[in-house]
């Protein structure tokens, strides 16, 4: 490796060093990456979640590339080396940039962490909760399938459950959809936005008869309506009281989220595409969001979310972070330390994670009546075991083979 001087105008308090840095990609439920930092500390190494699953390729070149910049360096000056790495591309941001930079960074702090034999969140100021409540998915191809799934997760302990339910189409996201649907039709396995918007509100009536108003509820309409449409959607689901709509509008759009927050009478929580600080510091200041959900390595990781996150608690927003399966049960614990330290801490996505995900990554945490518990061990608590993830190797382009086929009636894409 030829090296690049890097060094910063101040002398380091002691001789730790980066000596490799590098990316392990694996797919034990979907494709993840994972960054290791090693030191010259025999043992003393830190990992940090990069999963951009539809590009983790590119992701694992980048990091490799951007190990020329921190191999030499202590780890310990986490801000100084990931605006370094963040400023040397010149043109920056990006998911692709920002999920390997994520990666460095959240494996500095998980060093950080152990070095000072505290659990991240600590480092962060400590606790202002015992525990995270978390939300799981409740889906099915018919109102009575995802109603019943509903019914099942609150009688696991879930307090908050988001609805998803199926219908003509394969385009239908989060449920069944139903090929064939639309006979005579340029494209008869389209999605059709007249029949959702009437469909999602009846999910939601027959949920509140059925469930009953201790559950919070909510949907993700993953950035498919017009304006106009979102604001119509939201009017129609007042009655049910959710306590989110996820992504309404595209983040093309995002421009006009003051607008709908304006005139919708359910909070409104966006931000999982955005791929800059930037761009999720203006959702917050533009007043485009009651909940910032944001997918923190597409930002850059832990460093700067928890920057973000003092925005959210000095303008009265909440968070709500994105961590379905495709994120790693590293970037789950980065997530769980910063709601577990903020006070602007909104709801957590949940998964429960495949029996794989946590033989390849010891210490993955197990939801429990509804609540997710950060570990305390030093650092996030987690672990990853290199030969169980060479056992699962990546696949690729299963997310491009589904959005391709988001279309409506007449063949016209839709966002997937």
């Amino acid at each position: 490796m030829t090296m690049v001087e890097t060094q910063p105008p101040w002398a380091a308090r002691d001789g730790l060093r980066i000596t490799r840095v590098r990316a392990i990609v694996t797919a034990p439920e979907a494709t993840l990456v994972v960054v290791r930092v090693d030191t010259s500390e025999d043992g003393l190494y830190g990992l940090g979640c990069a999963t951009f699953t539809q590009r983790a390729s590119a992701v694992a070149a980048v990091v490799s590339h951007l190990a020329e910049l921190v191999v030499g360096r202590h780890p310990a000056d986490i801000e100084d080396i990931t605006r370094l790495v963040h400023l040397s591309s010149y043109w920056r941001n990006g998911p692709v940039l920002n999920n390997a930079l994520s990666g460095l960074d959240m494996a500095l702090w998980d060093i950080a962490g152990k070095r000072a034999g505290m659990p991240v969140y600590e480092l962060l100021g400590g606790r202002v909760r015992a525990a995270v409540p978390i939300y799981l998915h409740a889906s099915g191809a018919t109102i009575a399938e995802t109603v019943e799934h509903a019914s099942a997760l609150m009688a696991s302990g879930l307090r908050h459950v988001r609805l998803q339910t199926g219908g003509p189409g394969v385009g239908t996201y989060g449920a069944p959809g139903i090929a064939g649907a639309y006979p005579g039709t340029p494209y008869p396995d389209g999605w059709d936005v007249s029949q959702y918007l009437a469909t999602t509100p009846a999910l939601f009536a027959a949920a509140r008869t059925a469930l009953g108003d201790e559950v919070s509820l909510l949907h993700d309409v993953h950035s498919r309506l017009t304006v106009k449409q979102a604001l119509v959607l939201c009017r129609a689901l007042e009655p049910y009281r959710l306590f989110f709509v996820e992504d309404p509008i595209a983040p093309e759009h995002y421009d006009r989220l003051p607008e709908l927050r304006a005139a919708a009478p359910v909070p409104i929580a966006a931000g999982e595409q955005v791929g800059s600080v930037p761009d999720a510091a203006r959702l917050v200041l533009s007043g485009g969001v009651d909940l910032l959900r944001l997918h923190i390595s597409a930002i850059g990781g832990l460093t700067p979310a928890r920057k973000l996150t003092a925005l959210c608690e000095l303008t009265g927003v909440r968070t709500a972070w994105h961590s379905p399966a495709d994120v790693s049960p590293v970037g789950m614990a980065a997530n769980l330390a910063l709601d577990v330290s903020s006070h602007a801490f909104g709801i957590q996505e949940g998964h429960v994670y495949a029996d794989a995900v946590h033989e390849v990554f010891p210490g993955t945490l197990r939801p429990s009546n509804g609540f997710l518990t950060p570990s305390d061990a030093p650092g996030w608590g987690i672990d990853l075991d290199e030969r169980a993830a060479a056992k699962y190797p990546p696949h690729h382009y299963g997310h491009e083979r589904w959005s391709s086929r988001i279309r409506r009636p007449d063949g016209a894409l839709e966002p997937p």
